[in-house]
C-alpha cells in the first residue's frame, strides 16, 4: 500500500515511533544487495529517515561507491503482520551537527543514548516512497 512519506497516516507514524529494529538494505558496488540489521528514525516533516553507524561499515561504503548523488536504498521494519518500507537516495553525513541530532532521534526512539563513537556517521536517507501495512 503507498503511503506519502511526507504525510503518512497516524497508524504508520505511530509504527515508525515504535521501538522496532530494521533492516537497511543498499546494493554493493557488483549490484548484489547488502541487507542488515539497524536503529532507524523516520522523520516525514523533513523527508528524511536516519541510520547511525560507523564510518568503517560495508553499508557505508556501499554509499560512498554509488558517487556524490548517493544512493537507492531501502529501510524496513516488521512486526506480526505489520510492515513498513521508506525507499529513498542516500548520502553519508559526517557533520558534528548532524550526527548528534541523528544521535539525539535514536535516543528519543530506542529510549538510550549510545556510546560515544568518534567514528559515528549518519545514513541520511531522503525519502522517496513509502509503502507498508500498519
Amino acid at each position: 500500500m503507498a503511503i506519502d512519506p511526507r504525510n503518512p497516516d497516524a497508524s504508520y507514524l505511530s509504527f515508525w515511533r515504535d521501538r522496532h529494529m530494521c533492516t537497511l538494505t543498499t546494493l554493493r558496488p557488483d549490484g548484489t544487495p547488502h541487507v542488515v540489521a539497524v536503529g532507524a528514525t523516520y522523520d516525514p516533516a523533513g523527508g528524511r529517515a536516519r541510520v547511525i553507524t560507523n564510518k568503517n561499515s560495508r553499508k557505508v561504503a556501499n554509499i560512498l561507491a554509488a558517487g556524490p548523488e548517493g544512493a537507492r536504498v531501502a529501510v524496513c521494519q516488521v512486526d506480526k503482520g505489520r510492515w513498513a518500507t521508506l525507499e529513498g537516495v542516500a548520502v553519508i553525513r559526517t557533520e558534528t551537527e548532524a550526527v548528534a541530532d541523528a544521535v539525539d532521534r535514536y535516543a528519543e526512539r530506542y529510549g538510550r543514548t549510545p556510546a560515544p563513537n568518534p567514528d559515528r556517521v549518519v545514513v541520511e536517507i531522503t525519502l522517496t516512497r513509502a509503502m507498508g501495512r500498519a
